[in-house]
């Protein structure tokens, strides 16, 4: 295809003229990868289509959302209903209550939810309840978790061990990020050093339990059950960040999957997003009662939004979770990721490419490494040339995987077991010219 007739590049160039970067998301552009985005036009089950009408298997699904695949019957027949009922009301409706009511229903953990419209709203009000809470101002994160890009989150660490961050965008002046410390996920020590120096200023923990943004690492369960510890111990609440990996990794989400490994585990506090509202705008964060009570109009930490609880997303929500919690779905889901992972690593192996895979349910990542990295700086020493190979050979090949290398892959309810055969196939392909 020559340029003058490439849609995509069209589009981008003149989307470049309007939009930062000729996009509204910063990993849209392909600037990791190279190349032009595919500007998609539609999507249906597993695929999407872009503007040159070439099909895709589609294995970033909205980053997580499409569990169902898109286009899902039921979630399609709930959504034009309450179109028809009306886009937005700035009041209460019944339907708000009955997504709070299934996602408390799915996850003990919590007592009461907050409905917002972003992750990012979510993980940034969370924190604010959980200084309102404990009356405390400091919290942890850990290098390579993403939990959106409020100011306060958007940090590295320093030069030295325990260090308070500094702020990784413009923008953000270094006051606001002045109580936030940045720790290397899966270090116990440095962890425990942490609390050490600052335990009884800590508000809260925050942790993505598995970090899909670098690409799959799994907390081990030593640490996470350290995190669960020392927050109990210092009063600090360990906030969950399961906006990518809730209802995606299992029905009760990743904290599920920590509790059938430590006895009696549940965090204090659990962000959540994207899966919840089926592909619509839409998140959440709850805890128990006492401290939800403190947020306002009952107590004294203010959060508000004009389009939270929308009556349309909600719809788009609740039919996903009555979806996915029909007998055997998350067996089926796993089972389909489990068949591309190894899949994947045999075609890989056949041509002595280095490669390690890992999944949960319908989340799964991959490294050009031998063995699974348990951190960020590990993360970081992937061949950035061999993972763009990789990607574009399988884009040419019609399977879309993250145009980044430190994104998770999802599986959905809709793709076929022809579909993992074909980007298996495809993938060997590539690795053929990797292995040269």
């Amino acid at each position: 295809m020559t340029p003058s007739t490439d849609l995509n590049l069209a589009l981008f160039e003149r989307a470049k003229r309007v939009i930062p970067g000729g996009v509204n998301s910063p990993v849209r552009a392909f600037k990791a990868v190279g190349g032009t985005p595919r500007f998609i036009k539609r999507a249906q089950g597993a695929y999407f289509w872009d503007a040159n009408d070439q099909r895709y298997i589609d294995y970033i699904g909205s980053w997580g959302p499409m569990i169902l695949g898109h286009g899902h019957p039921a979630v399609v027949e709930a959504v034009q209903s309450a179109v028809l009922e009306g886009f937005s009301f700035g009041a209460p409706t019944e339907r708000e209550v009955e997504l709070a009511e299934e996602i408390l229903k799915i996850i003990p953990s919590m007592d009461m939810v907050r409905l917002v419209s972003s992750g990012t709203e979510a993980a940034m009000s969370a924190i604010r309840l959980a200084r309102g809470a404990t009356g405390r101002s400091k919290l942890i994160k850990f290098e390579g978790c993403y939990h959106g890009h409020a100011d306060a989150l958007l940090v590295k660490a320093g030069s030295g061990l325990a260090t308070f961050g500094n702020a990784t965008s413009a923008g953000v002046p270094a006051e606001v990020v002045q109580h936030t410390i940045v720790l290397e996920y899966n270090n116990i020590e440095q962890l425990e050093e942490a609390f050490v120096l600052h335990g009884r200023e800590l508000a809260c923990l925050m942790i993505e339990p598995i970090a899909g943004n670098m690409n799959f690492v799994r907390a081990s369960v030593p640490f996470m059950k350290r995190c669960r510890e020392l927050c109990t111990d210092y009063g600090a609440l360990l906030v969950f960040d399961e906006v990518m990996v809730g209802f995606r990794v299992a029905l009760g989400g990743a904290q599920s999957v920590y509790a059938k490994l430590i006895p009696g585990f549940e965090p204090d506090m659990t962000v959540m997003g994207k899966v919840i509202g089926g592909g619509m705008p839409l998140a959440a964060f709850g805890a128990k009662r006492d401290v939800m009570e403190q947020m306002a109009p009952l107590g004294k930490v203010y959060q508000a939004g004009t389009l939270s609880g929308n009556p349309v997303a909600t719809a788009c929500g609740l039919a996903t979770l009555r979806e996915i919690q029909k007998p055997g779905f998350y067996e089926c889901l796993a089972a389909k990721t489990q068949t591309l992972t190894r899949g994947l690593q045999a075609a890989a192996d056949a041509q002595g490419v280095p490669f390690c895979t890992d999944s949960e349910g319908g989340m799964f990542g991959f490294f050009l490494f031998n063995t699974l990295p348990q951190n960020y700086a590990t993360v970081m020493t992937t061949d950035n040339a061999r993972f763009n190979t990789l990607f574009h050979g399988l884009l040419d090949r019609g399977v879309y995987i993250a145009p980044a290398l430190y994104e998770a892959g999802f599986v959905s309810g809709a793709h076929t077991d022809e579909d993992i055969v074909a980007s298996i196939s495809a993938a060997g392909e590539v690795f053929k010219l990797l292995s040269k």
